[in-house]
């Protein structure tokens, strides 16, 4: 358990601890992780065991409130090993990317704790009696679970696991200690759609008071897959969205969410937000467009009647999202004078033209787009950029950098849109300008 950060004012910075020191034990025990760190600290008397720097041992002793937490921030949610994937699914993306990436885009975690603590999802594959007395016992609720599809023979298929056909009697245990689900289907043209997905949704009917959402996804080819594999066209997308739309009357609740790409590949709107609830799934690509326009619509009458000079704004980002800035484009402008919105569509030549996603752009497609491009103001969104934590850091998939971006116009301001499914940040620079 090492320490990445102390909050202030907190019981662990008024006893001093520091970044790097290393917690051993806690009352004796040594957790495996933080949802069993949150349980031992809630205690009313606490005795740590820590490692300081070069090897040096102190035993401290800490009365505080019941319910009191020591304000220590660690490196990891887990301080064992992860649970690795023990899967090969025939649409693993990270099996579809190139050599000499950074080393952490190879991992394949599943890891039920990072379910829980983080919203990743897991096949529940790898998990032993021993996870899931853990799960009881702490009450873990809910886990993100890929589901893909309830046939045994068709998940061991697409998993390439024997384990994956036990997830329908994984879903009843999970019913029987009501643990909450968020469940994922990635849809596979001619695999698991159409049929083979109602009847994925039949299974899930069946323990439908623990299921909170369901979100579909098309399944995402790079150009380095080797293997041929079916894109979700206009008509699987069509298909799949009535499918959603049955399930949903079946559930009598909106459940089931098909991901902001199926409503683009049909070429119809995406729905208005009662459709997408909490937005629970919004990682997952689903209601990121609708909250995005929604949010561009209460934005426009707080923006300015006009700048000072003449500016340029430029948005670069992927096709999909190219579109939606684009239909802003007259509206902004007609809007704020003296102000020009530019929208570049960035190619994906890195993954292949037919990623989409800004998540999965480069900066060497970035570089490549704006190169000879007179740009004022450049504006990229976060989701493009490593992230760690609920932080980012200014690194692409490339493992090139935002500087390097930088360095093709030295007179070009570069600015970084944390949250890419709000307009506000947006709003806030153009006001700035």
């Amino acid at each position: 358990m090492i320490v990445e950060d102390i909050i202030k004012n907190s019981i662990a910075d008024e006893i001093g601890l520091k970044k790097g020191d290393k917690i051993i034990s806690i009352n004796g025990i040594k957790p495996k992780d933080i949802i069993e760190y949150s349980f031992i600290i809630n205690d009313e008397e606490i005795n740590l065991l820590v490692e300081h720097e070069k090897d040096e041992l102190e035993e401290i002793e800490i009365e505080k409130d019941l319910d009191e937490d020591l304000g220590i921030v660690f490196t990891s949610a887990v301080f064992d090993n992860i649970k690795r994937c023990q899967n090969h699914c025939i649409f693993c993306f990270v099996d579809q990317q190139p050599k000499g990436l950074r080393d952490s885009l190879y991992i394949k975690d599943d890891d039920w704790r990072l379910s829980y603590i983080q919203g990743t999802y897991v096949t529940l594959t790898n998990l032993k009696e021993e996870d899931w007395q853990r799960i009881e016992q702490f009450h873990i609720s809910p886990l993100f679970v890929s589901v893909h599809t309830t046939n045994p023979v068709l998940r061991q298929k697409m998993t390439r696991n024997p384990k994956a056909g036990l997830i329908i009697e994984q879903l009843k245990r999970f019913k029987k200690i009501k643990t909450n689900i968020h469940a994922q289907i990635v849809l596979c043209p001619s695999i698991n759609d159409g049929a083979e997905l109602e009847r994925t949704l039949e299974d899930l009917l069946k323990v439908k008071s623990i299921i909170k959402s369901v979100a579909i996804v098309p399944v995402g080819i790079s150009k380095f897959r080797k293997e041929e594999f079916k894109r979700v066209d206009k008509k699987v997308a069509l298909e799949t969205i009535k499918i959603v739309e049955k399930y949903n009357e079946k559930f009598k609740k909106q459940v089931i969410m098909a991901s902001d790409e199926f409503f683009v590949l049909a070429g119809i709107e995406v729905p208005n937000k009662k459709y997408y609830g909490d937005f629970l799934q919004i990682e997952d690509g689903v209601g990121a467009i609708r909250l995005l326009k929604d949010s561009f619509q209460s934005s426009l009458k707080k923006m300015k009647k006009s700048l000072k000079k003449p500016t340029k704004l430029t948005i670069a980002t992927a096709a999909t999202a190219a579109k939606i800035f684009q239909s802003f484009k007259c509206e902004i402008e007609n809007k704020v004078k003296n102000l020009t919105f530019e929208v570049i569509e960035v190619e994906n030549k890195f993954f292949g033209s037919e990623i989409n996603v800004a998540g999965l752009i480069t900066a060497s497609d970035i570089i490549e787009t704006i190169k000879n491009q007179e740009i004022e103001h450049l504006l990229i969104p976060s989701v493009m950029l490593k992230k760690t934590g609920e932080n980012y850091e200014e690194i692409f998939l490339d493992g090139k950098s935002v500087d390097d971006i930088r360095k093709t116009n030295k007179k070009m301001k570069v600015h970084i849109q944390k949250d890419y499914y709000s307009f506000d940040e947006i709003l806030s620079l153009i006001n700035s300008l």
